[in-house]
């Protein structure tokens, strides 16, 4: 910003205190010991004393701390706030435990991740209302067991809500299912029998959903005492090949309707 000059007489006239009216600020001139004499500061080793204001002003040092202290605060008031952290806290799993027999219940609202997905009335209606005609084969029959309810309950109450239930054939690897295209997986597992607290020397077949929650994928076995994480997608295949290998296991993909009208289940075309 400028100032209104003044003219060469009236600088001239101000003096000392014009100098003080302009905000200049005066030099202490000091002797050193032993020096000569004379106000103007001739030879006999005269130096001139600055002010601590103005040193500071002169010093460069000093004026670079100050500009590097003001981008300090005027970028610190510019920065944009940072972006929120994601949560560490793990997503909510819904896990139905067992009641009775009825695991097949359990493991299809477990795989909907819905309570209210299906209840044991909506099941039973499904059983009574089968026809011999729907059902399959006996021999799929007696290798999934029958128990409370059947797979043919299982792959009827998923078409009531456009899914299917696809019987994965266990002489081809787990490697080929395209995971990204599968809503979950029921498993028909061998299951010890129990009265109260004893495990009785008896088994019989009982049916677990796994699905993805979050990213990581889940052992939903309503025996279990909570979810039990199997991890990402290279250790559920370890998982499903370790359950294939056992005896009696069978494994049904639950799939919606378009993915197995077009197959696209499977990675390898």
């Amino acid at each position: 910003m400028g100032s209104a000059p003044y003219p060469a007489g009236e600088w001239k006239g101000k003096g000392r205190g014009g100098l003080q009216e302009l905000g200049c600020m005066r030099w202490k001139v000091s002797k050193q010991k032993g020096g000569g004499g004379g106000g103007g500061g001739g030879g006999g080793g005269g130096e001139v004393v600055v002010g601590a204001e103005e040193r500071r002003s002169r010093d460069p040092t000093d004026s670079q701390q100050q500009q590097q202290q003001d981008l300090s605060s005027s970028s610190s008031s510019l920065t944009p706030p940072l972006p929120p952290q994601p949560s560490l806290t793990p997503p909510a799993i819904y896990h139905e435990k067992q009641r009775r027999e009825l695991c097949a219940l359990h493991a299809l609202n477990n795989v909907f991740q819905d309570g209210t997905a299906f209840s044991k009335d909506t099941l039973q209606e499904i059983y009574q209302r089968l026809s011999p005609s729907t059902l399959v084969t006996p021999h799929k029959k007696s290798m999934l067991g029958n128990g409370n309810y059947d797979v043919n309950v299982i792959m009827a109450a998923l078409q009531t809500r456009g899914f299917e239930a696809v019987w994965w054939d266990k002489r081809r690897d787990v490697g080929s299912i395209e995971l990204s295209n599968v809503t979950g997986f029921i498993l028909n597992v061998p299951s010890n029998l129990r009265w109260g607290p004893l495990r009785l020397p008896l088994k019989r077949q009982h049916w677990i959903g796994v699905r993805e929650v979050g990213g990581v994928y889940y052992n939903l076995d309503s025996k279990l005492r909570s979810p039990q994480p199997i991890g990402n997608p290279d250790e559920l295949r370890k998982f499903l090949r370790q359950q294939l290998r056992g005896k009696n296991c069978e494994l049904l993909l639950v799939v919606s309707e378009e993915v197995e009208a077009h197959q696209t289940w499977r990675s390898d075309g």
